[in-house]
């Protein structure tokens, strides 16, 4: 097994795009070929879109694209810009008059972090699909990452700057990746040591301290802890799929933020994870779904890693000595 990069999969760019003032932006994973697709929404206070049509009942079988983007629900605009970008390239479900390009994607709550008009609209969107390349993703503070936050617990004044990871390998033939925005309520920890890399800061900010702990010293009290918060991801694989199975390794690789994250899936998270399945190599979909739950454990800890301090936050490489 070795690392390699998410784009290294046929057919598969990534692209950003985001403003650093405001403190929002979006990246979009494209399959213009088609990707069998599934999804899985977990956590209270999820902000999604064209998630209904992935159910195995459901008549559509491919997706072109998923659009991970901040802004909370006004940063599901970005979709459109993705729409409209395939639709000028021909892309899309052939509806007789032309054809309607499947963008599905999920939106993360950063509105607290700059300004909070700055949302990720049709135009941020359009222009994170003209960046999309099959180089290597930029990490850190770019895309859906660029207002991503963790250790919200007691409000913005303890919380740390987070960011987008991704992480990927190869067996044989086959690739599993994982992009990621982590943005949670929880703490972050290194999932071979359990320390924890970035979440709630202490009183004086001076130490990374323990959200679970925290909670539960306030279990009778019922804090507003924002409307959302939301990590956000996608597996994206060369395996060879079906919609059902695509749904279920969605289901699995929720495993990998419940290794990296504590606590996870919180009632102030609306927690996704699509899956892009681009078809070429003959699986065993277990084996496909255990690689997952690692390289989304791997790459929500690259977005920390990769973060930097930004709007008077600190970040994980604060702490790292």
């Amino acid at each position: 097994m070795k690392e390699v990069k998410i784009t290294d999969i046929k057919g598969i760019k990534v692209g950003h795009a985001q403003d650093l003032n405001g403190g929002s932006g979006c990246t979009v994973i494209l399959c213009e070929n088609g990707a069998y697709a599934g999804v899985d929404v977990r956590g209270g206070g999820p902000a999604s879109r064209e998630t209904e049509l992935l159910k195995p009942v459901n008549m559509v079988e491919q997706i072109h694209a998923v659009m991970l983007s901040g802004g909370s629900a006004y940063g599901l605009d970005a979709g459109a810009g993705a729409m409209k970008y395939l639709e000028e390239k021909g892309i899309g479900f052939d509806v007789g008059v032309g054809v309607v390009p499947i963008v599905c994607g999920a939106s993360l709550f950063d509105l607290v972090v700059g300004d909070p008009k700055c949302r990720p609209d049709q135009a941020m969107g359009y222009e994170a699909c003209k960046n999309a390349t099959s180089e290597r993703p930029a990490e850190g503070n770019v895309g859906a990452g660029t207002g991503a936050t963790v250790g919200k617990f007691l409000g913005v004044d303890y919380m740390m700057k987070s960011g987008l990871g991704t992480y990927a390998v190869q067996i044989g033939d086959l690739i599993v990746g994982a992009i990621v925005s982590v943005n949670s309520l929880g703490d972050v920890v290194d999932i071979n040591s359990g320390k924890r890399l970035a979440g709630i800061l202490n009183k004086d900010k001076s130490a990374i301290s323990n959200t679970e702990e925290t909670m539960y010293a306030e279990y009778a009290n019922n804090r507003n802890v924002f409307s959302g918060n939301t990590t956000i991801g996608c597996i994206v694989t060369n395996a060879k799929l079906t919609k059902s199975q695509a749904n279920k390794l969605a289901s699995i690789a929720h495993n990998g933020y419940a290794r990296a994250i504590r606590p996870v899936h919180t009632m102030a998270d609306g927690d996704t994870i699509f899956v892009m399945s681009a078809g070429e190599v003959e699986v065993m979909p277990d084996a496909v779904g255990a690689l997952a739950t690692d390289v989304m454990a791997r790459a929500i800890n690259r977005g920390v890693l990769e973060a930097e301090p930004a709007y008077g936050l600190k970040a994980a490489r604060d702490f790292i000595k």
